[in-house]
């Protein structure tokens, strides 16, 4: 049975202040990456055509449904082990080189069968150029697990905006002077080896590697898991465009392809540094036998009181918001990213829900969930790629939510959380969220006919001030919380992880 946890978190003044400095850093740094990465994507859309997208989203594809072996796990597995030596550490680097190396070999040699898969034989060297990326993934992947364990992210803030720069630098001056679909091929290459460099550095990572894997079971077992998560992952995420690739022309794959990528730009970027604040904090509470829940609930929260209002202003402005960025050229997305902004926040709140539980040493709870996904969404796409980009679109409104249920009904009583506890504290963001919706709905009446950037200002400026109003009259509590949190200061005597979540 499920028991009843306060919602009050233990005293621990230093831990709350090294997870407030690593959300900082980690999540403000990756703000700062994506305005650069947007800035940069909104000059690329208007010089690159829809079947560029389309193209480059076909290899992206193959890319995870490799990516899945890169050996990532294995690197995981040193935040949540107790003990870590020298030795660990090189078994860990020599699988990660070993896997990859593999992967890579692999992408070359499978190029021409994906791009005849798809019937596009430009796949076929664009995948063989982007096998380079596995080949940086070992200096990657290690050092970013030694500095999260010791949940240090300053450093590797830094380097994702160097990256970002260096990426969308690429991106946009290759698009400029006319390479086409490879100026995105080359732009995340150059990422790669940026990051590669800096996390080296920056964790001094000055071991050899060591491919003898005695006495490494736990790490094999428990990056087993993880490795089968990602393997389900691959299978949820990229099905959609697996199955679109060979029913839809480039030009609508295209449509689709950057719709879903602009929709998941907050899921996608701003979430996952959350999870890898998250982990380590959450393995580092249940070692010290003090309780996930207060944590988890107001993580949810807080997560739900951003993403909710983002993508439900994002559903009502999709209009003004394509022709504003990208021009009548890409006027075909508004509705299929309306659409998919409407799946979204339940996409948000189920991505975030992993860490807790690999955090208490269940990570096949994980595995379940993952394996839901990979069944469920799979099945979606299928029965609706018949009615195009819009089908895919109406796919979403059934896995998610449905995905989302799933997840919380097995993770909830494994950390002791009360779905009525949750509910509670989610209920007034979303009554908050329908206010808002309702005067943005009546407020675009009036306004259709005014060019698309004014439209967007007025209406973007009236959601999130009905939003604000609407939380401060009625649920004030809320304000004053996510406030302190943005400050760093408590709410109270007792410090909480989620002042920083």
């Amino acid at each position: 049975m499920t028991q009843e946890v306060p919602l009050t978190a233990p005293d621990d003044s230093g831990f709350a202040a090294r997870v407030r400095s690593a959300v900082a850093w980690r999540w403000g740094s990756q703000v700062l990456a994506q305005l650069i990465t947007w800035t940069s994507t909104i000059g690329v859309m208007r010089i690159l055509d829809p079947s560029d997208y389309g193209l480059f989203a076909m290899t992206q594809a193959v890319l995870a449904a490799l990516n899945f072996l890169n050996g990532y796990s294995f690197a995981t597995s040193l935040i949540q082990a107790d003990d870590v030596n020298e030795r660990r550490i090189a078994q860990v680097f020599g699988m990660l080189i070993l896997a990859n190396a593999g992967i890579a070999l692999a992408q070359f040699l499978l190029a021409p069968a994906a791009a005849a898969y798809y019937g596009q034989p430009e796949v076929a060297d664009m995948l063989r150029v982007q096998a380079l990326i596995f080949l940086a993934t070992p200096f990657i992947a290690l050092p970013s697990a030694l500095l999260a364990r010791r949940i240090e992210f300053r450093s590797q803030g830094l380097i994702n905006l160097l990256c970002a720069l260096v990426g969308a630098s690429t991106a946009l001056g290759l698009a400029w002077i006319g390479f086409g679909v490879w100026a995105l091929v080359y732009a995340p290459i150059a990422m790669a080896a940026v990051r590669a460099i800096g996390l080296t550095i920056s964790a001094k990572l000055l071991v050899w590697p060591v491919f003898d894997f005695r006495g490494a079971w736990d790490i094999l077992t428990f990056g087993g898991a993880l490795t089968l998560c990602q393997l389900l992952w691959i299978v949820q995420s990229q099905s959609d465009i697996f199955i679109a690739g060979r029913v839809l022309s480039t030009h609508d794959l295209g449509i689709y392809t950057l719709a879903l990528f602009l929709a998941l730009v907050v899921t996608g970027r701003f979430l996952p540094p959350i999870n890898e604040v998250a982990f380590p904090a959450y393995a580092e509470l249940h070692k010290s036998g003090k309780p996930l829940a207060p944590f988890f609930i107001r993580t949810l929260r807080t997560v739900l009181l951003v993403t909710a209002p983002l993508y439900i202003g994002l559903a009502l402005t999709a209009d003004a918001a394509i022709l504003t960025i990208g021009g009548e050229k890409w006027a075909e997305m508004i509705p299929i990213i309306a659409g998919l902004a409407i799946a979204m926040p339940a996409f948000a709140l189920q991505i975030v829900c992993s860490p807790a539980t690999n955090a208490i040493g269940r990570p096949r709870i994980y595995v379940t969930t993952s394996a839901i996904g990979a069944v469920l969404f799979p099945l979606c796409f299928l029965f609706a790629i018949s009615g195009g980009p819009m089908g895919l679109v109406h796919a979403w409104w059934i896995a998610a939510p449905t995905l989302l249920a799933a997840t919380l009904a097995l993770t909830l009583p494994a950390i002791q959380v009360r779905f009525g506890d949750l509910l509670k504290e989610l209920l007034p963001v979303i009554l908050a969220c329908g206010v808002m919706a309702s005067i943005v709905y009546f407020a675009k009446m009036p306004i259709a006919g005014w060019p698309p950037i004014i439209r967007l200002i007025i209406l973007a400026v009236v959601g999130a001030t009905v939003y604000s109003l609407t939380l401060w009259f009625i649920w004030p509590e809320i304000v004053r919380e996510t406030w302190a949190m943005l400050r760093q200061k408590k709410t109270a005597p007792d410090p909480s992880l989620t002042e920083a979540l």
